[in-house]
């Protein structure tokens, strides 16, 4: 990336505005799940049946739906499968249960309804998988717990290789990225499952790696240059390190693209999260991460100076 060989961006002069776009774009996420109730959560944690239908004709999600409530099912998330510019008569079909109701019964009962629409054999039911409400509950906990976990050894990482001012900035910064992430993923209306938990831990394993690679740089930088300005180091360190960024982050995202593109209904969601966690970890670690080191290191000088100032 040549066009980056003598980069000299005043990235940290834009911090405040970055401030504002990041704290506009958050707010409406939350609004988002504010409004929604939370985020739109899948089988694996609330527990039910989920059902892939193949039709051998032209169908839309009107006719199933009536098809099921005139057997007496309600309730049923149908989602079509497709790929981008594709027409396709696959259907995924999400029926809640509780832990009182049988699988098999409501699988049944699904079959039975669409009978009633459809002809015996226009019909295939693919696939087919179910979870209890209780073992998605234990999902639920489980990926929270993961999410929380990594955040720890992070900063326990980040503490023992840098400094702690390190540690909190990369944190923050990654907490920041989740927030708009699951922003998105509330506006989108994209459904958390098991996928959208490992897309969200390894934006988190992303984000964080691009953040310690400016870090590495600023650490070096540091000690060539002690003398210089602590925010020209972190400039210079950023710049220093844009080719590397631009082009990690080019080739990902090329590659998300293409499985959002011809991946699949089943691929997309995680693709689709991922192309959102790659673009705001990269705007993060340049416009989040950076500037919260500063904050970190203008405040711990302030506090030296004032202390310096008291005791003589």
């Amino acid at each position: 990336m040549r066009v980056f060989q003598n980069a000299n961006y005043k990235f940290l002069s834009m911090r405040r505005p970055a401030y504002f776009a990041s704290a506009a774009i958050i707010t409406i996420g939350l609004v988002s799940m504010a409004f929604r109730g939370g985020l739109r959560a899948g089988v694996e944690f609330t527990g039910g049946v989920l059902l892939e239908v193949q039709f051998s004709q032209t169908t839309d999600i009107a006719q199933i739906r009536d098809a099921l409530n005139a057997g007496g099912t309600s309730g049923v998330q149908i989602q079509q499968l497709r790929a981008v510019g594709q027409e396709s008569n696959d259907f995924l079909l999400r029926v809640p249960i509780g832990d009182d109701e049988d699988q098999n019964e409501t699988r049944d009962q699904i079959r039975a309804s669409l009978e009633t629409e459809f002809a015996a054999g226009s019909f295939e039911i693919a696939r087919g998988d179910a979870l209890s409400a209780k073992v998605g509950g234990e999902f639920q906990r489980t990926a929270v717990i993961a999410v929380l976990l990594s955040f720890l050894l992070t900063l326990i990482y980040l503490a023992f290789r840098f400094e702690w001012r390190f540690g909190v900035a990369a944190v923050i910064a990654t907490v920041h990225d989740m927030l708009i992430t699951f922003g998105f993923i509330s506006l989108l209306d994209i459904e958390m499952s098991l996928a959208t938990v490992a897309a969200l831990l390894t934006i988190i394993g992303y984000s964080l790696n691009d953040t310690i690679v400016v870090f590495d740089r600023v650490r070096e930088n540091l000690r060539k240059k002690r003398k210089e300005p602590y925010e020209t180091t972190l400039d210079r360190s950023l710049n220093e390190t844009l080719p590397r960024t631009v082009l990690t982050s080019g080739t990902t995202l090329m590659a998300l693209v293409s499985l959002v593109v011809i991946g699949g209904a089943v691929i997309r969601p995680f693709a689709g999260v991922l192309i959102i966690g790659v673009l705001v970890g990269t705007y993060s670690s340049i416009f989040v991460a950076s500037p919260m080191l500063l904050e970190i290191h203008d405040r711990a000088r302030r506090r030296a100076a004032m202390a310096a100032r008291r005791a003589g």
